[in-house]
């Protein structure tokens, strides 16, 4: 059981810092460098890389869900009882909490939205059509949600931490 959680703490661990990654690099770096760019260069990056980080982005953040899930079902299954009860669970249930939400917000909206803005690149680019009047729409929806999840991965990535290095957090 314990080569288990082990397996299971490396891979939500390592998933969960490249979504976490992916997510600070689209507002932190993407967000200020994509405006600065050559407008001609734009829609190429926009066809070609952001595509493929997108969707590194959303399977990340869904391996970072299982590995979790399947983390906390195994510590349940080896302590029993003592582990559900436990501060180390209450901090796990409040940060995996907010990790589902922002699971939920890479899932159903901000990949649709994105999607959408790509494929209308792309068309604009195949065929020189205007951009779709909804796509400022789009992108506003996308852009609010993913700072939302960045906001939510501070406390987030605390309740982590707290869950192993705080124990006495909850009395």
């Amino acid at each position: 059981m314990e080569v288990y959680l082990d397996l299971m703490r490396v891979g939500h661990i390592f998933s969960g810092i490249l979504w976490i990654g992916l997510l600070y690099f689209y507002n932190f770096v993407q967000a200020l460098a994509l405006p600065k760019m050559d407008a001609s260069a734009r829609p190429h990056y926009q066809t070609s890389i952001l595509p493929f980080s997108l969707n590194v982005f959303r399977w990340a953040s869904l391996f970072t869900l299982l590995f979790g899930l399947a983390f906390i079902i195994g510590m349940g299954i080896d302590q029993g009882r003592v582990y559900w009860e436990s501060a180390r669970f209450y901090n796990i249930l409040i940060g995996g909490g907010m990790g589902i939400i922002m699971a939920f917000n890479v899932w159903f909206i901000i990949w649709p939205n994105q999607q959408k803005i790509i494929a209308a690149v792309s068309d604009t680019l195949a065929n020189g059509t205007a951009a779709p009047a909804d796509q400022p729409k789009w992108a506003r929806t996308a852009l609010l949600a993913s700072r939302t999840n960045t906001m939510l991965s501070l406390p987030m990535l605390f309740f982590m931490v707290a869950a192993r290095n705080l124990p006495s957090l909850w009395g």
